[in-house]
């Protein structure tokens, strides 16, 4: 069965503490202050079960930036505290189609083949630009060069504006 997709999807990938978390607060408060609703998907790389989240945590960070709703899938648990056997990405997006939504944002789920913004840090993560599919744009904390549009992590404004207008052709 084929996927049926209401709404935007866009991936930010990159290796751990390259900032994704940060850019997806970023994405959140935006769209809030544009009316965008915009729910999150947010792959929790650890093999433990997902019982008792710090409230600090990536999720509680996505909800109280604005997410109108948020997942977090790792472990065999979604932190909605309904048992899996592993969802997919595509099982979790068609669970927002029961949601009110403009937009999802997926951080991590690197392998995935949805369009991706992806977050360089230091050399290493270089590889990520030859490795993955489907890159609309590259978020870099070091002078690098890209076949992608290009921004500097602390070009705010400009990535903000880019990522909103590629939403709307979306």
């Amino acid at each position: 069965m084929a996927l049926e997709i209401r709404f935007p999807l866009l991936q930010i990938v990159g290796y751990q503490n390259s900032g994704k978390t940060t850019l997806v607060e970023k994405i959140l408060k935006r769209g809030t202050e544009l009316g965008v609703r915009i729910a999150t998907i947010k792959h929790h790389g650890h093999t433990s079960i997902l019982k008792g989240l710090n409230k600090e945590k990536d999720s509680s960070r996505h909800f109280k930036a604005g997410a109108s709703a948020t997942i977090v899938e790792g472990g065999g648990s979604l932190q909605l505290e309904a048992k899996t056997s592993g969802w997919t990405l595509e099982k979790l997006i068609q669970l927002y189609a029961f949601f009110e939504n403009d937009m999802v944002l997926i951080e991590g789920f690197k392998l995935a083949d949805y369009p991706k913004i992806v977050l360089i840090r230091n050399d290493a993560d270089k590889e990520l630009l030859t490795s993955l599919t489907n890159i609309v744009a590259v978020i870099s904390w070091i002078p690098i060069e890209s076949n992608f549009p290009l921004f500097h992590i602390k070009d705010e404004e400009i990535y903000l504006e880019w990522i909103f207008n590629f939403i709307q052709k979306g």
